[in-house]
C-alpha cells in the first residue's frame, strides 16, 4: 500500500490540498452515503459556537460559500486517488468475527499490521492536527483544511456500525442478498439503502426534511435527554474507543443478527433498524461539533491527547 507521509499523534501528512469543484464519482464508496455524511456535517456545523464556526469557515475553499457538508463526501471521493490510497484503511476497522468488541491495540492497523491506520486513529490524529490552528500559520507540517475534511467524514464513518464490523466478511461487504427486489449487500445495507427507503418511503426523497426530523429527536424529542452524554468527552483517545463500541456492539445486534448470504431483507428490517441509522448520523454530528468547538474554541481546556 503506498503511503504519502506519516500518520500518527505528530507526524506531518506532507499534503497538498487538491479540491475539484467537479468530482469524481465513486459509485460503491464504502462510507454512509453522500445523504448519510452531508446530514452529519450539517448537524455539526448548527451547532457550531462563533469562534469554531469561523475557523471552519475560514478553512473551507471559497466555492463551497461556507458549507462543511458539500465537501463531507471528499475523503471517499480521492481515496482511490494515487497520492491518497494511503487513507483507504482510515475509513473501518476490522474486528475478530463474532467477538463483538473494539480494542484499539488489538484492531486499530492496517493489513500490513501498520498501527493507529483505522477510523479511531484517523479521529485521534486529524483532532491532534486542528489542535495546532490556534497557534498560528508557523507549523507548515499539518494542512489544516485536509485536516477538517477528514476529521469531518471519519466521524461519520466511525459512527456507521458496519465500519466497524468482522474481518472476513469485510464489515458486511461479503455478505451479497437482497433489499426489497434489488441486489445488495450488508455493508451497503447500513451505508445507504436505509437511508434511501426512508426518504422514499417517508420524506418525498427530500433529504432536509428527514434532517429535520432528526434533529427534533436530539432538541426535544426521543433523544434530547441523552445529548449531554453524547457532547462529554475530554479525552479524545478513551471517546474514539467507546464510540467504536457502540458501533460494533449495534452491527453484532441489529446489523450482522438473523442475517444470512442470498436472503430478501424488507420491511421488518428496515423498520427495526432505521431508528439506529438515524441515531448514529445524530450522534455523529454533534460529536463532530464537539471537537470542532473545543479544537477552535477561546476554552483552555482541551482534550487529553497528544499533540
Amino acid at each position: 500500500m503506498h503511503r504519502h507521509g506519516g500518520f500518527g499523534g505528530s507526524l506531518s501528512f506532507g499534503l497538498i490540498l487538491f479540491l475539484c469543484a467537479v468530482f469524481i464519482t465513486v459509485p460503491s464508496a464504502l462510507a454512509w452515503s453522500k445523504e448519510g455524511h452531508m446530514m452529519t456535517c450539517q448537524i455539526a456545523q448548527a451547532l457550531l459556537e462563533p469562534q469554531a464556526s469561523e475557523a471552519v469557515s475560514q478553512l473551507l475553499p471559497e466555492y463551497v460559500q461556507g458549507d462543511l457538508s458539500a465537501l463531507c463526501v471528499w475523503p471517499d471521493q480521492i481515496r482511490h486517488w494515487y497520492k491518497y490510497r494511503w487513507t483507504s484503511p482510515l475509513h473501518f476497522i476490522d474486528t475478530p468475527d463474532d467477538s463483538c468488541s473494539f480494542t484499539y491495540s488489538r484492531d486499530c492497523h492496517d493489513q500490513h499490521g501498520v498501527k493507529d491506520m483505522c477510523v479511531a486513529g484517523a479521529v485521534k490524529n486529524f483532532t491532534s492536527q486542528l489542535l495546532h490552528y490556534r497557534e498560528g500559520t508557523a507549523d507548515r507540517r499539518y494542512n489544516m483544511t485536509e485536516a477538517l475534511l477528514f476529521l469531518s467524514h471519519f466521524m461519520g464513518d466511525i459512527h456507521q456500525p458496519m465500519h466497524v464490523g468482522f474481518t472476513t466478511d469485510e464489515g458486511g461487504n461479503t455478505i451479497e442478498l437482497r433489499w426489497f427486489r434489488h441486489k445488495s449487500n450488508l455493508h451497503h445495507v447500513w451505508d445507504r439503502e436505509i437511508i434511501l427507503t426512508a426518504l422514499a418511503d417517508y420524506y418525498d426523497k427530500d433529504v432536509s426534511l428527514l434532517l429535520k426530523d432528526i434533529e427534533r429527536n436530539y432538541t426535544d424529542g426521543i433523544w434530547s435527554d441523552d445529548v449531554s452524554s453524547w457532547q462529554h468527552c475530554n479525552d479524545i483517545s478513551k471517546c474514539v474507543n467507546s464510540w467504536a463500541k457502540e458501533s460494533i456492539q449495534i452491527a453484532c445486534k441489529w446489523g450482522y443478527n438473523g442475517v444470512q448470504s442470498g436472503e430478501t431483507l424488507a420491511d421488518d428490517y428496515f423498520n427495526s433498524r432505521m431508528p439506529y441509522v438515524m441515531k448514529r448520523i445524530a450522534q455523529g454530528g454533534i460529536r463532530l461539533a464537539m471537537i470542532l468547538n473545543q479544537v477552535f474554541g477561546a476554552s483552555e481546556e482541551g482534550f487529553a491527547t497528544a499533540t
